[in-house]
């Protein structure tokens, strides 16, 4: 009952290698995935230098601000979310990604006037948080638009998974290399010139989304309202088991593993006794192990074996932020944190994978808006909570619970995934994931479950 489809003979399962780049060959997604290359080092750039401007200017009140800062620029898409999903579901995807790009270039170029100005400091902070709320705005739709799209991107439906995790490799990349270079251009020339950068890189995934050759998609029903649409998709996502089940456990991870991020700053420079650069190194690891998790799943060929992957995942992400918790060391917290983004980024594309894979085509974006929500939409409240308590009992002990949490809802997630799989496999019988016969459904009995209930 342990038996991974990567266990397959090779004349089954082809090689990592030659799996590894598939979704490439589909001349839009290989445009989007260029763009994205450009644009997604300036987006790490700008969100370390960010954290860090707030830091350095809100002394005494760093630790409740960057919870603030952080909780204006995710809580749109939890708010927000469930009502993009159903416009995103009406809208040209497309169309909407190139305006949501339009108004993240003109975010990013207020910061940087802003910070160019940076006087008085206090409203400095504020300009910030208020800029960070309108771009979560832009990502409430962004999100589910961008998720939606990547099924139209790919010429064979086979190769969605691989997309989604080759997205994941190049975001975690740009992670690795993005803060890396915000820490030199901060310490060379200041936090503006980062937002100045990242303002002229979304041009790159402007000039891909126009360049693309996507065919209009047929028109399906469309409910009556929008009230309709919506009450549709919250019952779609509720009631079918597998989907519901990813939402949630992805939901308390994110919520529980948001405080690291944004007490990232406090770790570098008051218990590891560090500068910009620590932090830059700290962001940089785990954005090392976020990649190495994103080629992983690249490499596989197919989605059966997910839900044992998502189970390890998860234990990987607790035990590294318990481990993170306690480190006075700068390089046992980078190894750390190569573990901690590892098994986050797991997680959550492995999730995806599976919600993408069994998600009906007319619930796309409104089910992709529930991921967002879950994903980035919990996160700003973990964000807030945590930053409050980091100052009540120390960023440490605020870090410790959170990886307590992650392993709870982890040992959760792995003794209920067996009662989902009759619940997916019609789907996955439907679209040819597992055979449709009598004995390719027992051996796929033999296989683990793909998601919990």
């Amino acid at each position: 009952m342990t038996a991974d489809a990567d266990n397959l003979p090779a004349d089954v399962a082809p090689s990592r290698l030659k799996n590894f780049g598939r979704a490439l060959a589909s001349r839009n997604y290989r445009l989007f995935f260029i763009g994205q290359a450009v644009s997604l080092i300036g987006t790490w750039m700008t969100r370390m230098a960010s954290s860090w401007l707030v830091f350095r200017l809100a002394a005494e009140n760093a630790n409740w601000l960057l919870g603030v800062v952080n909780f204006a620029g995710l809580a749109p898409t939890f708010f927000l979310g469930p009502i993009a999903g159903v416009f995103v579901d009406r809208w040209d995807r497309r169309r909407t990604l190139v305006v949501t790009q339009i108004l993240s270039f003109v975010q990013s170029a207020a910061l940087a006037v802003v910070a160019f100005l940076g006087e008085p400091a206090d409203a400095t902070v504020w300009l910030i948080a208020g800029l960070n709320l309108f771009q979560g705005v832009i990502n409430a739709f962004d999100m589910p638009a961008r998720q939606a799209l990547l099924v139209e991107m790919v010429e064979k439906r086979e190769d969605l998974p691989n997309a989604i995790a080759l997205n994941s490799s190049l975001v975690n990349g740009s992670r690795l290399v993005g803060p890396a270079l915000s820490g030199f251009v901060i310490a060379a020339v200041g936090e503006a010139w980062c937002f100045v950068i990242d303002a002229v890189s979304y041009l790159g995934v402007i000039v891909a989304l126009v360049a693309m050759q996507v065919a209009a998609r047929p028109r399906t029903h469309v409910a009556a309202s929008v009230g309709r649409h919506f009450v549709e998709g919250v019952r779609y996502a509720a009631g079918y088991p597998p989907i519901r089940a990813l939402l949630l456990l992805i939901g308390v991870v994110s919520f529980a593993t948001m405080p690291q991020s944004v007490l990232l700053p406090v770790f570098a420079a008051e218990i590891l006794h560090g500068s910009s650069n620590t932090l830059a190194f700290l962001s940089a690891s785990m954005g090392l192990g976020a990649l190495i998790g994103a080629l992983y799943l690249a490499s596989r060929s197919t989605v059966l074996g997910l839900g044992r992957v998502i189970v390890i995942a998860n234990l990987l992400l607790g035990v590294g932020l318990i481990g993170f918790s306690e480190s006075t060391s700068t390089a046992v917290s980078c190894l750390l944190l190569v573990f901690t983004g590892g098994g986050m980024m797991v997680q959550m594309a492995a999730a995806n994978t599976l919600i993408q894979t069994l998600v009906e085509e007319d619930k796309r974006g409104r089910v992709m808006s529930y991921f967002g929500m879950a994903f980035q939409g919990t996160a700003p409240f973990g964000s807030l909570l945590g930053g409050w308590l980091a100052d009540k009992y120390g960023p440490s002990a605020v870090v410790l619970g959170s990886g307590i949490m992650v392993l709870t809802a982890g040992a959760a997630f792995a003794t209920q995934r067996s009662r989902l799989r009759e619940h997916a496999r019609p789907v996955l019988i439907q679209r040819g994931i597992l055979p449709d016969s009598a004995a390719g459904i027992n051996a796929a009995a033999e296989l683990p479950p793909i998601s919990p209930s």
